[in-house]
């Protein structure tokens, strides 16, 4: 029993030596968030970061549970969408938690999606040279992604992603109750990254997700498993490689093509993460049919899947276009995986079997963009 609340969530732990902490994964976990802050962080107080779209939905039961743990609160509220992730959005989050006196030994509660997210921890990552923060995920894409693993950043004009820290959370509270205020595309986008977990390391997961998608869309325990698998494959591949030296860009299948996408939409609504990410992936299946490393039947297959639950899988499904072969090129040699001048493409053998491929051919690479936007 916590805060009055019958708890059975589902734990999963990722598992960094002295920098161990939880994923708390269930319905009506927000009600827990006080007992967890307080357990953690005995008298620290807590400013909560959220936007204002989350706000109308879930700061008062986040601020009602912290309360109730005697845990002292402020809010700090942004505008909804992939816009504030800029220097703008640091600069703004950074000075209200200096604003509310916040202390090394307070903490920083991130309440929202991904982009909340990513500000939030990025902003406790600096202020004060480095605080304590909790992630409390609201869309599914962060159930399942950017809240875990303590990758935190901002946008440039020059791409996405590409100013920014590592900094793990002290606990991750994702709490299944608020998904069902998401709109359904909001879902579906969150749902290309439980589907990439599959396709990049887990035969057996996308062949279940196949039978199940359905299911997971309904809610119950379907999503739940879903979305605690997800959290149990990157749990083990950040605890085996924190810092992305190795395994942990195999989490980028898709990335590099979707964030260049993102980037020519404007990181604007036109293109939500997870559909670039879903476009990316199927992008990088025929990619790798182009270089023969993948059968033609398996990346029909992937892409069937992402296109049955709603995700774009064209270049023509972007709306209002995107730009021509030169400039996608150019957002691509942006992308943090580049070594040195080098392009680096997570590519698929098969279901199930991604592995990162340095040294993309440039002129490969552009011809194979060249014929996709020639035949949209």
């Amino acid at each position: 029993m916590i805060d009055g609340v019958l708890a059975d969530p589902t734990i999963v732990k990722v598992a960094l030596e002295e920098r161990t902490y939880d994923i708390v994964i269930g319905r009506n976990q927000i009600a827990t968030l006080g007992a967890r802050a307080a357990a953690l962080r005995a008298g620290a107080k807590a400013a909560i970061v959220t936007d204002d779209a989350v706000a109308r939905l879930h700061l008062k039961a986040a601020e009602a549970a912290l309360a109730a743990a005697g845990v002292a609160t402020n809010r700090i509220i942004v505008e909804a969408g992939e816009g504030t992730k800029s220097f703008a959005g640091f600069e703004c989050v950074c000075e209200g938690l200096l604003a509310a006196r916040v202390e090394r030994g307070d903490l920083v509660v991130a309440l929202g999606g991904g982009v909340v997210g990513d500000l939030a921890g990025f902003a406790a990552a600096a202020v004060r040279r480095g605080l304590d923060y909790i992630q409390v995920p609201t869309t599914l894409l962060a159930q399942v992604d950017s809240s875990v693993g303590g990758k935190t950043a901002i946008n440039s004009r020059h791409g996405k992603n590409l100013v920014g820290a590592f900094h793990q959370p002290i606990l991750v509270v994702a709490d299944t109750l608020a998904l069902d205020t998401l709109p359904l595309r909001q879902f579906r986008a969150g749902y290309a990254e439980i589907a990439k977990y599959g396709l990049l390391g887990d035969a057996g997961f996308f062949s279940w997700l196949e039978a199940n998608a359905k299911e997971v869309f309904a809610g119950g325990a379907a999503r739940e498993h879903a979305i605690a698998t997800s959290c149990r494959m990157k749990a083990a591949i950040v605890a085996r490689d924190e810092r992305e030296s190795g395994d942990r860009a195999l989490l980028n299948l898709g990335h590099t093509f979707g964030h260049a996408l993102e980037a020519a939409a404007g990181f604007s609504e036109r293109l939500f993460h997870g559909e670039a990410v879903a476009l990316g992936m199927a992008l990088a299946a025929e990619f790798s049919v182009r270089i023969g490393v993948l059968a033609p039947q398996h990346a029909a297959r992937a892409i069937r899947h992402l296109a049955g639950a709603g995700l774009p899988v064209k270049l023509a499904d972007v709306p209002g276009g995107v730009p021509d072969a030169d400039r996608l090129m150019e957002l691509i040699s942006q992308d943090k995986k580049v070594r040195r001048g080098k392009l680096t493409f997570v590519l698929l053998r098969d279901i199930g079997a991604a592995y990162i491929a340095n040294d993309v051919e440039s002129a490969l690479l552009r011809a194979f963009l060249v014929e996709k936007l020639d035949r949209q």
